[in-house]
């Protein structure tokens, strides 16, 4: 069944919408796909417009900035230590928005949207 972002057929208040039409091609979603550790690996898709999005399957290094020098490395990540979106995604080594990783020069914290954007940025939070 395809997943579909269109208005639902209900009201906030419970109220039933009686909708003016079917849905449409450009309202349906994908499936979720997640960016684990490993070797890299990215999905192109295209999308609206002939617009195109990058989507990370796998990855193995990230581009870390470190705010006290205001320098940007691209780094080793070694594994995933804690995911606020979802406790579970730790032990399987998933990475999403605002996850920390552990690097070769320390813990940072993902900024950029590894789904979307097809690259992974990241700030350092502790140096080693």
């Amino acid at each position: 069944m395809a997943i579909w972002q269109g208005r639902p057929k209900r009201k906030v208040t419970g109220g039933r919408i009686r909708l003016a039409r079917k849905k449409r091609k450009f309202e349906i979603g994908r499936e979720k796909q997640f960016t684990h550790l490993g070797v890299r690996k990215v999905k192109i898709y295209r999308t609206k417009g002939a617009n195109r999005k990058a989507r990370l399957l796998m990855v193995d290094t990230a581009n870390v900035v470190d705010p006290s020098t205001k320098t940007m490395k691209k780094v080793k990540i070694l594994t995933v230590k804690s995911n606020p979106s979802n406790p579970n995604y730790v032990q399987r080594n998933i990475m999403t928005k605002g996850a920390t990783v552990m690097t070769e020069l320390g813990e940072a914290k993902i900024t950029s949207r590894c789904g979307q954007d097809g690259v992974v940025n990241a700030m350092l939070i502790k140096n080693q």
